[in-house]
């Protein structure tokens, strides 16, 4: 099928579908069930940018960046970018160790319940096999297909498969190589580099402020259709339960092809009797079309529409680098605890190594996440938000890029969340002493009656004592704990 043909089926499926491509009609979908009871899933940045692996996944913008530091580690290690591209990584890609079988079983035991591979980055190499680019992981470097290898794997093993896309910002993202003699301008590489579009705008000063900014310079027609169809693709070669955005695609030139895409997309899950969503940051959907996502942070309070987080469980790069910066096991179980308890869901990056395997800190945070959610995730799973999500002073601050720092939790600190007539109170630093809660005080004019509290990682029911200033609940030696613990309390 050419463009002009999938644009054409596009609007054909949308004029005969459920929805239209318009916002009245797209309001009307709902956030899946399985998105809500999942909570929990892995995103995965994993492309060329991991054989460098140096600065962050923005390698392939910044060593053309002569103001950054990765553009002099590439001169000293490759030689300048006119003899050594960006492109002349992708040989050096072999992904030899890559196994779909033992990713998905890790993500599985971790008690992940959906995975969200990246399928195509900023650098414009797709990782899944693809018509519309020849430059892709099934057709050079791994020649493998990677999405695809992942999502066979999800669907013998019973996770959910999803997928990203990032292609939307490629349009300028390699633009600094045309400001000095680098194979970006060589136009024997235009279809990789892509239009590399260097404006006043996207120069390295404004950069930031104006591809943020949805009202700043958008991309042409011709970006806008091939965006479309490439995304297209994707939702019928892969039909991915969610599909996530990265940003600029918030820009106001996107807003109509969003409408078309949004359509085509639910109009398809009908077709395949699925449920899918949208994932999106900063204002690119109305909030009862897509799902809202939060980059590396949380939002305050409860929000009375579902969303989700996306973190990663290195500091300093979405992908592999050498010296990344890595979350403690504890760190992501309550930050997971923190977003379940605003009605939101925890999505856990990894950069895997250009060889596919994971590194020694990835591999140990994921075994942690997974030892706890085993004994602790009835808590996590299926559930909803209780009337207030936090007792303490403790709160995780809101907005993105603040999740790098621990959390000083004390022992008066505790997360809520509610599920088939129990409340599960998290004990988010435990002590040798007794749990006292003061959101379960007796409170006669309100007829709060509890009738059993168990340690939900051991099955001990515990005994508890209640008064007008709080709940009591009596310590026993499994208090005794290096992760948040969980209260089952039962409501009579």
């Amino acid at each position: 099928m050419t463009k002009e043909e999938y644009l054409q089926e596009i609007d054909k499926v949308n004029s005969e579908g459920r929805y239209k491509a318009d916002w009245g009609s797209l309001s009307d979908h709902k956030t899946p069930k399985w998105f809500r009871d999942a909570k929990f899933g892995i995103f995965i940045h994993y492309g060329i940018y991991s054989v460098p692996g140096y600065g962050n996944e923005w390698y392939s913008r910044n060593m053309y960046n002569r103001e950054a530091r990765e553009y002099k580690h590439h001169v000293e290690t490759y030689g300048p970018q006119k003899d050594f591209g960006y492109k002349d990584f992708i040989p050096m890609f072999k992904a030899e160790n890559f196994d779909a079988h033992r990713w998905i079983s890790t993500f599985k035991n971790a008690g992940a319940k959906y995975v969200v591979p990246v399928m195509e980055h900023h650098d414009g190499f797709a990782m899944y096999d693809t018509e519309f680019n020849k430059w892709n992981a099934a057709n050079m470097g791994p020649k493998r297909n990677i999405a695809g290898e992942l999502k066979a794997e999800c669907e013998k093993q019973g996770l959910t498969f999803c997928g990203s896309s990032h292609r939307a910002e490629h349009y300028f993202f390699m633009n600094l190589g045309r400001e000095f003699d680098s194979d970006v301008n060589d136009d024997n590489y235009r279809d990789f580099y892509g239009p590399a579009v260097l404006c006043p705008e996207w120069d390295n000063s404004g950069f930031t402020e104006n591809t943020e900014n949805p009202d700043s310079k958008g991309p042409d027609k011709e970006w806008l259709d091939d965006w479309l169809v490439r995304t297209a693709e994707i939702i019928d070669k892969y039909k991915p339960a969610m599909l996530y955005f990265d940003w600029w695609i918030q820009n106001k030139a996107f807003k109509p092809y969003l409408k078309r895409l949004c359509a085509y997309y639910y109009n398809r899950a009908i077709q395949w009797d699925r449920e899918v969503t949208i994932c999106y940051k900063h204002h690119a959907f109305p909030p009862d079309v897509a799902t809202f996502d939060v980059e590396r942070g949380a939002l305050s309070e409860i929000s009375p529409r579902y969303w989700q987080t996306d973190t990663a469980i290195g500091n300093r790069s979405w992908g592999y680098i050498k010296d990344n910066e890595y979350k403690s096991g504890y760190k992501l179980v309550c930050d997971l605890i923190d977003a379940v308890s605003k009605n939101g869901n925890f999505l856990l990056n990894l950069g895997p190594k250009p060889d596919g395997t994971f590194t020694e800190d990835d591999e140990k945070a994921l075994s942690e996440m997974g030892q706890w959610l085993k004994s602790n995730g009835e808590g996590i799973y299926e559930t909803s938000y209780y009337s207030q999500y936090k007792e303490g002073d403790t709160v995780i601050a809101s907005g993105s890029f603040n999740d790098g720092g621990e959390v000083d939790y004390t022992d008066s600190d505790y997360r809520f969340t509610y599920k088939d007539g129990y409340v599960y109170a998290f004990w988010m630093r435990p002590a040798m002493q007794d749990a006292k809660i003061k959101a379960f005080k007796t409170e006669p004019m309100r007829g709060l009656l509890l009738d059993e509290i168990t340690l939900l990682s051991t099955g001990e029911k515990l005994e508890f004592e209640r008064n007008d200033q709080e709940m009591v609940i009596k310590a026993v030696d499994s208090f005794k704990s290096d992760m948040p613990l969980c209260f089952k309390i039962r409501l009579m």
